[in-house]
């Protein structure tokens, strides 16, 4: 899979590219303004940031999506200029770093900053999406209004992990971490995500989304005796490596009939293990969808990579 399409929707309002002739139009209904200035374009990102401000009410906006800010592969996104808009920006619950297709920039390219002072900014925030993980730091935080928090990625820093692991997000109700391979530093480990499937720190949790992992059918058999298990309502191990051997060991441990979904889809589960799956989850939405064929060569590979 390559990421080839723009996002439409985020934090539940449409996404409106930030035009300063046309933004006029849409001052009656809250949207998601993207904003996005290539190297071919004539303005740079503070300056087409600067006129957004200017332009719209930045009271008034809830939710922000970020593209491509000029080289993104050689320059980290500029997360100062959302710092200080703050006092402005009294409203916004909602953030995406980085929205990008593969054609402007390799996932794995992304240059991502500390996006630690952005929290501390935004005490409010509710939504914190992050693609690309490439220099992204995060020191251990305590966030009271986090609601959903994502990190999608080629691969992963065990210590970028381990300070998720390590913050205190109490009401955090989506926790989503795409840990790719070690090809592009996804170290990420099993016991850096013990924190996470404690669950301590993560008290509101009901969907756990640990996508695009090399490491999938270690993570599935690390979820047979998590604690935080029984209180999730979605698992999403989408978009790894899962083979029979990871689908065997969720089915010997703790149940998982109390689940409303069990995403697996982009698998490579065998056609005994596809019947076999479902039939012992009854009432549990399993996506199964996107069987994928070991290859001769590569043999098991993450959807997600470079």
């Amino acid at each position: 899979m390559t990421i080839n399409e723009h996002i439409t929707h985020f934090a539940g309002l449409p996404v409106v590219d930030f035009d300063p002739q046309t933004a006029a139009q849409h001052t009656g209904s809250p949207v998601a303004w993207r904003l996005s200035a290539s190297e071919e374009d004539e303005v740079e990102f503070a300056q087409l940031f600067a006129t957004w401000l200017d332009t719209v009410d930045p009271a008034s906006v809830e939710a922000l999506v970020t593209g491509d800010w000029g080289e993104p592969w050689d320059v980290a996104f500029p997360l100062e200029l959302l710092v200080d808009a703050a006092p402005r920006l009294t409203s916004l619950r909602a953030v995406f770093l980085g929205e990008m297709t593969f054609d402007e920039c390799e996932i794995s390219w992304i240059l991502q900053p500390d996006v630690t002072p952005l929290l501390a900014a935004y005490p409010a925030l509710q939504v914190l999406r992050v693609r690309g993980a490439m220099s992204l730091l995060l020191q251990p935080v305590r966030h009271t209004g986090l609601r959903e928090f994502a990190i999608e990625s080629g691969g992963l820093p065990a210590a970028l992990t381990r300070a998720v692991a390590a913050s205190d997000l109490p009401a955090c109700t989506h926790l989503e971490l795409w840990l790719g391979t070690p090809d592009y530093e996804g170290d990420t480990s099993v016991d850096d995500l013990a924190p996470i499937l404690d669950g301590t720190r993560l008290p509101a949790l009901r969907t756990l989304g640990l996508r695009n992992a090399e490491i999938a059918d270690a993570v599935a058999a690390a979820l047979t005796a998590a604690a935080v298990v029984p209180r999730l309502e979605t698992i999403d191990l989408s978009l790894g490596t899962l083979g029979d051997d990871g689908a065997t060991a969720l089915l010997a441990g703790q149940p998982l009939t109390h689940l409303r979904r069990l995403d697996l889809h982009r698998h490579y589960l065998s056609d005994a293990m596809m019947v076999r799956l479902p039939a012992a989850l009854p009432g549990v939405d399993v996506d199964l969808s996107d069987q994928q064929q070991v290859d001769p060569h590569r043999g098991r590979y993450v959807s997600v990579g470079e």
